[in-house]
């Protein structure tokens, strides 16, 4: 059942993700050759919980069995790492790029964004992966309008990660977002024919293209968390949460 929130509510999620914001630009004054994903971890835990918010991430659940509980703050994944990668003692190298997903829990609602960022001097093809999963969301967010449906931004996002001749991940989606980290509906980066859903006025989404420089295929490491792209090419991540609202889209998860 897809929860439709008030604009009280609304603005609650607006708090949270704020604080997600502000981690995310403070996690990216911290990114260099290096500097080890724990140590992100740290500087992201300490500014969410500085603000008086949970970090949304730590201790979460897997929905399947025989897997820990997430054991970070953030999400960090590397290069190939499509999402989910664990906070560790690997160092940050001049060309990486890394993915960071940040989740904040205030006032019963949660935020999550996510970025790829560069660490130290990157080669062009990176840059492009990294600015076109950007552009593939601001295309997907152009059709989150009342009256459309969730097919529309998948469309959308799909024909601009296409065009510029790479991939999106189909094994893992977008999601409705509230009071939980995971609601309904799922919110795809293709076309996926039985994700019709009806957007209307109240509706929280985070929106978040998984782009691969190669095949959309990916597989899970056995620490049963990290997705890396079965290729072994590069992967990037773009998402914020984002409010469906009469004036437009509304993105929660950015700073004005």
């Amino acid at each position: 059942m897809i929860s439709i929130k008030t604009k009280s509510e609304i603005d609650l999620m607006r708090t949270a993700g704020e604080i997600v914001a502000l981690v995310l630009k403070k996690i990216e004054e911290n990114i260099s050759p290096g500097v080890t994903t724990i140590e992100l971890d740290r500087i992201a835990e300490e500014s969410i919980r500085s603000k008086g918010a949970i970090p949304s991430f730590k201790g979460y659940k897997a929905a399947y069995a025989n897997i820990d509980d997430f054991p970070g703050s953030i999400c960090a994944s590397i290069n190939d790492e499509v999402v989910h990668g664990i906070p560790g003692l690997r160092e940050l190298k001049d060309g990486d790029i890394i993915s960071v997903d940040v989740g904040a829990y205030i006032n019963g609602f949660h935020g999550d964004a996510a970025r790829t960022f560069p660490v130290g001097n990157i080669s062009s093809e990176s840059r492009r992966l990294i600015e076109v999963t950007k552009k593939s969301f601001f295309e997907g967010l152009k059709k989150a309008v009342v009256g459309n449906r969730i097919i529309d931004i998948s469309g959308a996002i799909e024909d601009c990660v296409v065009e510029a001749g790479y991939s999106v991940v189909r094994e893992f989606v977008g999601h409705g977002i509230g009071r939980e980290m995971h609601e309904e509906p799922q919110v795809p980066n293709y076309r996926c024919r039985f994700q019709r859903a009806r957007l209307v006025e109240g509706m929280t989404l985070a929106i978040e293209p998984m782009v691969n420089e190669g095949g959309h295929e990916v597989k899970v490491l056995d620490n049963g968390w990290t997705v890396v792209t079965a290729d072994g090419k590069l992967s990037a991540h773009y998402e914020n949460t984002v409010a469906i609202t009469e004036k437009g889209p509304l993105i929660l998860t950015m700073l004005d």
